[in-house]
């Protein structure tokens, strides 16, 4: 792994711009979109006035877009006066199958990993060049993770992100090498040329190790979690202490609780799961 390049300080990519947009003739959906997408994780309340400049919007439009998703329970306003995501807007997030119905059928298996690591569990799916984190159990004593529920983080640097990765669609190699690679430690993997060859280590043992590379003193390994037909739909990844020196150990456990959740998963649909030697 390559250590060339500045280091980059720790924070969920995506991070959005704070000005410098105009309205530029954006459609009512599209500046509705543009409200919601000013809050994240370092902006979860917003006055009207940052929320107007976040958005890229006059304050006259974004006062009443605002108002209407108000109304609808997308945004709630508090007694400072400030906006936060509303209620209604995440009961209809629940609804996405890709990540709620994953999360539902990988939950006891999950907690059942915890159960026998008492370390950072996580379960994720990817959303275009990104991974999103769906779910996680953490505990007390556990190694710190950067991520949360909801979080994004690169496919490259993270042990879910790098199965995902390796499972993906035939081009998604090259979308992902199309701009550079991400530094978050000494190291993440920044040259194409070791991505092709961890992804195929990745392919044949079934199993992601990302060591060190968003932290310099956690170790992920991850497995894949698949659909009914065998296509990898999710990761799930247990997140230790990177010296002690237990990923050999634990990796069957990680094998196994991701393949039940395929197992539930197809048995939901009344199928029999594909094999993992399928080699899908």
């Amino acid at each position: 792994m390559t250590a060339s390049g500045p280091l980059i300080p720790i924070s969920p990519p995506g991070t959005r711009a704070t000005g410098g947009r105009e309205d530029g003739g954006r459609s009512v959906a599209g500046r509705v979109l543009a409200v919601l997408d000013a809050f994240d994780a370092s902006h979860r309340s917003l006055s009207l006035t940052s929320l107007a400049r976040r958005a890229g919007l006059p304050l006259a439009t974004a006062h009443r877009l605002v108002a209407s998703l108000t109304r609808w329970g997308a945004l709630e306003r508090d007694a400072t006066g400030a906006y936060h995501i509303g209620l209604r807007l995440w009961e209809v997030a629940t609804l996405s199958p890709r990540g709620v119905g994953v999360r539902e059928a990988a939950l006891p298996f999950m907690e059942d990993l915890y159960e026998a690591t008492h370390e950072n569990v996580q379960l994720a799916v990817r959303d275009g060049l990104e991974v999103v984190y769906v779910e996680l159990i953490s505990g007390h004593s556990a190694v710190q993770v950067r991520t949360r529920v909801g979080s994004r983080w690169p496919l490259h640097a993270t042990g879910v992100g790098l199965v995902l990765l390796a499972y993906g669609p035939p081009r998604l190699y090259e979308r992902v090498c199309a701009r550079p690679l991400r530094r978050y430690t000494e190291l993440t993997i920044q040259d194409p040329h070791r991505l092709r060859a961890a992804l195929a280590e990745v392919r044949r043992t079934g199993i992601a190790v990302s060591d060190r590379q968003i932290t310099m003193d956690g170790l992920s390994i991850a497995a894949p979690v698949r659909g009914p037909g065998g296509e990898v739909v999710a990761s799930l990844s247990v997140v230790v202490p990177a010296a002690e020196g237990r990923a050999p150990g634990l990796i069957p456990a990680v094998r196994v609780a991701a393949h039940g959740i395929s197992r539930t998963l197809a048995a939901a649909l009344g199928q029999d799961p594909v094999a993992e030697a399928s080699g899908r």
